[in-house]
C-alpha cells in the first residue's frame, strides 16, 4: 500500500521533468531564490504562463513559493527522500544538452530584481 501511495508523487515529478520551460525553470533556481518577474525576464514568456509552470513544480513538490508584498520568489525545494535528491542530481548532470541553459544562466546574472524593483 505504501508505494501506491507514493506513485503519484513520482508520476508528478517525472511530468515535471518532462517540460523544457520547467525544466529551464528548475535551472534557473539551482543557483537561489528568484522572484517571478526574474524568471518572466529570463524566459521571455507570459508571466500567467510561466506562474502555470510554477505551479506545476509546486504541486510535484520541486519547488517552494514565498510572498514578499505583491511578489512570489521560488526556489528550489529540499529534497524529501532519496528519489527526489538523485531526480535534482540528475538535473545538474544532464542538462547540458538543452542548449537554452548557457543562454538563461548569462541572463540571470545579468541582474535580478531584488524584490521592491519588478516592475507590473
Amino acid at each position: 500500500m505504501q508505494a501506491a501511495t507514493s506513485r503519484p508523487s513520482v508520476d508528478r515529478m517525472f511530468r515535471a521533468f518532462a517540460d523544457r520551460t520547467r525544466l529551464r525553470i528548475l535551472h534557473l533556481l539551482a543557483p537561489g531564490e528568484l522572484c517571478v518577474c526574474d524568471l518572466v525576464r529570463v524566459l521571455g514568456g507570459p508571466q500567467p504562463k510561466i506562474s502555470r509552470h510554477l505551479a506545476y513544480l509546486r504541486r510535484a513538490g520541486l519547488v517552494t513559493a514565498r510572498k514578499d508584498g505583491l511578489w512570489m520568489h521560488y526556489s528550489l525545494s529540499p529534497a524529501k527522500g532519496r528519489f527526489h535528491a538523485k531526480l535534482m542530481e540528475c538535473l545538474a548532470c544532464c542538462l547540458a544538452d538543452v542548449p537554452e541553459l548557457a543562454r538563461d544562466a548569462k541572463l540571470r546574472a545579468r541582474g535580478r530584481c531584488d524584490g521592491g524593483t519588478c516592475r507590473k
